[in-house]
Order: C-alpha cells, then structure tokens, then sequence
C-alpha cells in the first residue's frame, strides 16, 4: 500500500514537474515576443468569447420558458459580438482585456497568499507566497500602465507571472519529491 502510493505521488509529481517546465518556457517566450503573446491572448479570449455564446445558443434550447430561452439568446449574441469583435481587432481588444488581466492577476495573487500563509508550515510554501507577492505586483503594473503600454505589457507581465508561476510550482514539486526520499 505504501508503494503504491509512493508511486503516485512519484507520478503526480513527474508530471507537475514538466508543466512547470513547461510554463516557465511559456513565460520566457511571452518576455521575448510581448507583441505576439499579446495578441495571441487577445484572439485566444475571441476563441473563447464565441465558444461561449455557442454555448448559450445550446442553453437556450433547453430553457423551456420564453424569458430564459430569450436570456441564453441574448447572452449568445454579446458573447459572439464580444468575440467577433475581439478577432477583428486584435489590439482594440486587447486594450480591454489588460484591465481585466490586472484584476485577474491581483486576485490570483492574493489566493497564492492565503495558501501559502494556509500551508507556511511545509516546505516550499515560501515560493507560493513570492509567487502571490510578485503577481500582485504584476497586477499594479499592468494598471499603472494602461493603455500606453498594453501591447508590450501585457506579453511581458504574463510571461513574467508564467515563469514565477512555473518556478513556485517546480520548488513545491521538488521539495515533496525530497520528502519521499
């Protein structure tokens, strides 16, 4: 039993371990093609508003009642303009979406926060918390920032919050790796 669950965690840890590897190569590809990750998120969030309005449209059919199956329709339609609009244009839509990156950002921060200070005691948790500490910080600069800088910021504070991101979870990944030895 105890091997077993040795393995698992082995495992758990192996592929948490290579996404780690994996977002910090992410984070240093955004740092040098700023304009291109950021335009990549913006027609990615596009992708993502018309998914959900086609999405809605498939709500809609199962509404049942006139005011619901009218409400999916029209939050269909907002999400597909939304997400036309954004592949349309890119960089308008990307000015929009910096704002709420900088929200994102701040509350990922603050949660990366409370689970360190929750689990403070084990080792590694110190990195989540510089983790929170530096998006938080992220955060501040992509708002101080908008909208003179949106297309270069954007790119490089994502690419920064990846890297950190995929360093916090590598020294946790590591350090539990070190508690089954």
């Amino acid at each position: 039993m105890a091997t077993t669950i040795t393995q698992e965690i082995r495992e758990t840890t192996t592929w948490s371990i290579v996404l780690s590897v994996l977002m910090m190569i992410s984070g240093v590809l955004a740092i040098l093609m700023p304009p291109v990750a950021g335009l990549t998120v913006s027609l990615m969030f596009g992708w993502l508003f018309i998914f959900a309005g086609v999405l809605h449209i498939g709500f809609a059919w199962r509404g049942g009642r006139a005011a619901t199956v009218l409400g999916e329709i029209a939050l269909a339609v907002l999400y597909g303009f939304v997400g036309l609009y954004m592949l349309a244009r890119p960089v308008a839509g990307l000015a929009s979406l910096t704002l709420a990156l900088a929200v994102y950002l701040a509350l990922k921060g603050f949660i990366e926060g409370a689970i360190a200070f929750k689990l403070r005691p084990l080792p590694g948790s110190g990195w989540i918390m510089f983790d929170g500490i530096l998006t938080i910080a992220i955060a501040v600069m992509i708002a101080a920032a908008w909208p003179a800088s949106t297309a270069w910021a954007v790119g490089v504070l994502v690419g920064v919050a990846l890297f950190s991101g995929g360093l916090a979870r590598l020294m946790v990944s590591s350090a539990v790796r070190r508690t089954l030895a």
